[in-house]
């Protein structure tokens, strides 16, 4: 009897070791899995305070990651159609654009080894944010570049609009500019084609300036005033960068305006610096804008619809809703973040039409995802949208690096919260750190995401075996050998499927219930559905060669 109680006991301390361990809130990794509705494919992300890119699956586990490079991303990653990592590196540049650092852009090829490389960089500019490769190869980078106080007052600024200390202290400004590279392999490129904001600004501050006139008359030129509210030195913010091959067009998103500005690709260099020329005529004036018309002189504060946006693109041919904007709007000062849809008034050859005096339509959203109750999805910096084949939305939430899939109808089919931060890796059930230098943000924040299909050019002939998840899971006892290989079972809880990682060697496995009841036994786990298994905890044995290795695993 006695030795009953004291087994009844140890068995009662090893189940509440267990949950002490495993009933935990789950804080990161795959919340929601959608089998039926979540659009089938892998993504890819880069955390934002660390070196390493990663593609995933819907399960999130790990399908590829880059290592190889140094630099934490400066921000946006790609994977390009040939299967390579496009990728910006933050830099030690110190001009400021509002957490955007960049100065580096690197590609490597799918077994991680570098093949280009490209510094831009400098004093005087820096590139930021984003980058898009172009069909023809080169790459168009946002840049800032740095205007002094005798510029910026010879273009008609009114310094006493600018923050302070900010503009007294650095006595500059850093307006945008887009640099066309044709990289030089395997380092360097030449610039081909620019396009700078400071040859089309429009100003009614001083009349002595040869950009001096009426804004609302003009709404191809970008006012030095902009929404007259007081401004940064990082004046255009831009934050995203996307093009459009079908009209050789640009779009940008334009934080510091509340606005995505199109402008025309076809011209010369000299053309963009002007007012005419290329398939618009319209040299590098804007052809298109929209999001807050009061930067132009026309509407008011109450009918403003973007509010220090992010990431403004088109929507991809094949996916409902081809040729529209999509963009996150962060819904900075109203507290609640929504995933907006435009559909442009631009007709078969790329013109937009504008009726004068007016603002640029359309009036009222055509689809937009707003999370219930609305200030449940709130992020006043980064983030990103992505219309996926099948209609769904993935989206980025970037400051705490939560990252949604929705339907068309709202619906919410995948969920994953970002498990990396500067250090590497978190394991499952920590909370995940603040970051001390941005309090609205944690240190798993991730810049932007993209979903790519299994028919992507970029996976053919490629190996897209499912491996281990990011996250740690600290679940092996070893009963026999300290020399054991170190095993892992996966997802942990579980659901349908277990998998074992190392598991080459494995002879058997024995899946127990608490009280010791075998509830499963074979040699292919990978290929079994534990669908039928009942909620509770579980001990996993892997019989190896020498020893025999218990997992403990939870069914919810």
């Amino acid at each position: 009897m006695k030795n009953r109680k004291y087994l009844a006991i140890q068995i009662l301390v090893i189940v509440l070791f267990i949950n002490k361990i495993y009933c935990q809130t789950q804080t990161m990794g795959v919340l929601i899995n959608d089998t039926v509705n979540t659009f089938k494919g892998y993504t890819l992300f880069a955390p934002k305070q660390y070196t390493r890119t990663y593609l995933i699956n819907n399960e999130g586990r790990k399908v590829h990651e880059w290592t190889a490079s140094t630099y934490a991303p400066g921000q946006a990653v790609y994977l390009l159609e040939n299967g390579h990592l496009l990728r910006t590196c933050m830099t030690q540049g110190n001009l400021g654009t509002g957490g955007g650092e960049g100065g580096r852009i690197e590609e490597y090829n799918w077994n991680d080894s570098l093949v280009w490389s490209m510094d831009y960089s400098t004093t005087t500019y820096m590139q930021h944010h984003d980058i898009k490769k172009l069909p023809n190869g080169n790459i168009i980078m946002l840049v800032v570049e740095k205007k002094n106080v005798a510029q910026v007052e010879a273009a008609g600024f009114d310094t006493n609009t600018f923050q302070q200390p900010d503009f007294s202290q650095k006595k500059c400004i850093l307006p945008d500019c887009i640099i066309e590279i044709q990289p030089t392999y395997p380092t360097g490129g030449t610039v081909v084609w620019e396009w700078h904001v400071w040859d089309h600004l429009i100003q009614n501050h001083d009349a002595t300036k040869s950009n001096y006139g009426t804004p609302s008359a003009h709404p191809e030129l970008i006012d030095c005033a902009g929404d007259h509210r007081t401004k940064p030195i990082f004046w255009n913010h831009m934050n995203s960068i996307d093009y459009n091959a079908t009209f050789d067009q640009i779009a940008m998103s334009v934080r510091g305006n509340s606005e995505v500005w199109v402008i025309d690709h076809s011209t010369t260099i000299a053309q963009s610096a002007s007012h005419i020329g290329g398939l618009r005529g319209k040299g590098g004036d804007l052809i298109y804008r929209w999001g807050n018309a009061l930067t132009y002189g026309i509407g008011s504060v109450s009918t403003q619809k973007y509010f220090e946006q992010h990431d403004v693109e088109w929507i991809k041919t094949g996916c409902p809703g081809a040729g529209d904007l999509l963009c996150f709007n962060n819904g900075v000062n109203r507290n609640y973040s929504t995933i907006d849809q435009i559909t442009p008034p631009v007709d078969a050859s790329g013109n937009y039409s504008i009726v004068s005096g007016s603002a640029y339509a359309p009036t009222n959203l055509t689809w937009t995802y707003q999370a219930t109750p609305p200030t449940s999805m709130y992020a006043g910096d980064i983030s990103g949208a992505q219309r996926l084949p099948n209609g769904n939305t993935i989206i980025c939430v970037g400051p705490k690096g939560v990252l949604y899939e929705v339907t068309a109808s709202g619906l919410v089919v995948w969920k994953y919260i970002g498990t990396v931060t500067n250090t590497g890796p978190l394991t499952q059930g920590d909370t995940l750190p603040v970051n001390p230098d941005r309090p609205f943000e944690t240190m798993n924040s991730i810049f932007r995401v993209y979903k790519y299909a299994p028919t992507y050019a970029a996976f053919t002939g490629k190996i897209l075996t499912p491996g281990d998840f990011i996250e740690i899971y600290p679940s092996t006892i070893n009963e026999n050998s300290l020399n054991a290989p170190v095993l892992k079972a996966y997802p942990n809880p579980f659901t349908e499927k277990i998998y074992v990682s190392n598991s080459t060697n494995v002879g058997n496995y024995e899946l127990t219930d608490a009280l010791g009841r075998v509830v499963w036994e074979g040699k292919q786990i990978e290929n079994h559905n534990f669908s039928d298994v009942k909620l509770g905890l579980y001990i996993l044995k892997v019989k190896l060669k020498n020893s025999i290795q218990s997992l403990m695993l939870i069914k919810y």
